[in-house]
């Protein structure tokens, strides 16, 4: 008895087998040149989708830095809470006598911008934009953007 179930076990094993083998035979040779179309159009759907998500999708550091230089009042922390803008150290600013201009492009320097870009997001020309740059380099007694901004930050006008 027991021989017989296992005879008839392995026999329909490999019965399935053979009809599943052949399925897949039928599958992928009959209908190769669709299946392949398939896959290729979901690997560009998939690659379209990723890449513009990645092409539209902003930083959200980037979001709150504008929206404070911008609006200068209030900012959403990330956590969810109110945190009150940085306001520059105005008794410093005046006693080293830089002026608003030089620090709005202090405040640029900062955030990287070069002095092409500097430039072209205050609407003047790239050799103000040096002026402005050296004579606030030398009221903070700087030679490099870099020193420029660390100083700028110890005295409390960069934040």
């Amino acid at each position: 008895m027991r021989r017989h179930v296992l005879i008839f076990g392995v026999v329909g094993g490999v019965l399935i087998a053979i009809l599943q083998y052949t399925e897949y035979r039928f599958i992928v040779i009959e209908h190769s040149i669709e299946l392949y179309g398939a896959l290729i159009a979901i690997l560009f759907a998939a690659f379209g989708i990723w890449l513009g998500l990645r092409i539209t999708r902003k930083p959200a550091t980037d979001e709150l830095i504008k929206e404070t230089v911008v609006a200068g009042e209030i900012r959403v922390a990330a956590g969810g809470g109110a945190v009150p803008a940085f306001v520059p150290n105005a008794a410093r600013q005046q006693s080293l006598g830089i002026t608003a201009r030089e620090l709005e492009i202090l405040t640029l320097v900062a955030r990287g911008l070069s002095n092409r870009e500097i430039a072209a997001e205050l609407f003047v020309a790239e050799s103000t934009v040096k002026t402005h740059c050296a004579r606030a380099f030398d009221k903070l007694g700087a030679a490099r953007r870099t020193q420029a901004v660390l100083r700028g930050k110890e005295l409390g006008l960069l934040p």
